[in-house]
């Protein structure tokens, strides 16, 4: 049995919104499903609490576990709030809609638009095997596009995975989960409670002070892309430092996929971070490099199709 999660109790109301349930949570936050009780419109709100820094009193209030952790607790929760800020003005059709950020109970609130649809994790544990190539050169591209807009305003993800691509019922991808996001360029990484998504996150941020930038969120990029293609999440970065075993996706799935798309995934996912591609810019002309132009239907229209179970992916 999993950890409990420490979560508020459903019915609680915070600055106009009433929690109607906990939809899951990580290290170092919880995700509700809630209402915006000015509108009744669903909304989902994501409460700061890293669990290794900070813990749930009975009142509600979170607070440091003790005094080795309330300065990373605090500075944690400032960045927590001024990233949160920041993404409330990025406005994207494949980036989650940030509407919102408060404070209460001694942390920091991010309300974020409700879509309907579907987990990528879950669409992928529901098949039980990878998805076809068309499906990826659908979904991916307009990830891309959003992660490119997060990179302009010098912002980082830092944990791109299966997990935090949510497929709107549409067939609209949308990038997900920013609590980890931390901002560029700087000289080390130091982020307090840093996330670590094993198969998905480089080796530099299993470092304390690990030299990150968009070349990160492209190894998280391609590691998801593979994990499409192979179905589960691949070889542990840190698994990799001590002895990569992982097959070039050029030699595992050649014949099945073009030969563009496994080498673009393979120069994401290089351990050495001054080997990937350095920008989005890079990686899409690597993606697209002498690929026949798809027809003129919608990529998004396709793909609904495809969740929609009219074509086979």
């Amino acid at each position: 049995m999993g950890k409990k999660l420490d979560s508020l109790k459903p019915g609680t109301c915070l600055d106009g919104y009433k929690l109607e349930k906990p939809l899951g949570g990580g290290g170092f936050s919880v995700v509700y499903l809630a209402r915006n009780l000015r509108d009744d419109k669903r909304v989902v709100i994501k409460e700061y609490i890293p669990n290794k820094l900070a813990c749930r009193d009975r009142g509600g209030h979170v607070q440091a576990r003790d005094e080795s952790t309330e300065a990373r607790f605090v500075r944690g929760r400032k960045l927590f709030f001024q990233e949160a800020s920041t993404l409330a003005t990025l406005k994207h059709p494949n980036i989650v809609n940030v509407f919102s950020f408060f404070q209460a109970n001694g942390t920091v609130y991010m309300v974020m638009k409700y879509e309907a649809g579907e987990n990528l994790q879950h669409y992928l544990q529901s098949r039980g095997k990878g998805l076809s190539e068309r499906f990826l050169r659908i979904v991916f591209p307009p990830l891309l596009n959003g992660l490119e807009m997060i990179h302009n305003s010098d912002l980082l993800h830092l944990d791109i995975k299966p997990g935090n691509i949510h497929i709107c019922r549409g067939g609209q991808p949308l990038l997900l989960d920013f609590g980890a996001v931390h901002g560029f360029p700087q000289s080390r990484q130091e982020q307090p409670g840093q996330v670590i998504s094993p198969g998905f996150s480089p080796s530099e941020q299993y470092e304390s002070r690990g030299y990150v930038g968009p070349w990160t969120d492209l190894y998280a990029l391609g590691a998801t892309m593979r994990a499409c293609i192979e179905g589960h999440a691949p070889l542990d970065a840190k698994q990799r430092c001590e002895r990569d075993t992982l097959k070039p996706a050029q030699v595992a799935f050649r014949g099945r996929y073009a030969d563009n798309l496994l080498r673009a995934i393979d120069w994401a996912m290089e351990m050495d971070p001054t080997l990937r591609p350095q920008s989005i810019a890079a990686f899409r002309a690597a993606l697209t490099a002498d690929t026949t132009p798809e027809p003129a239907r919608s990529a998004i229209g396709r793909l609904a199709s495809v969740l929609l179970g009219k074509s086979s992916s």
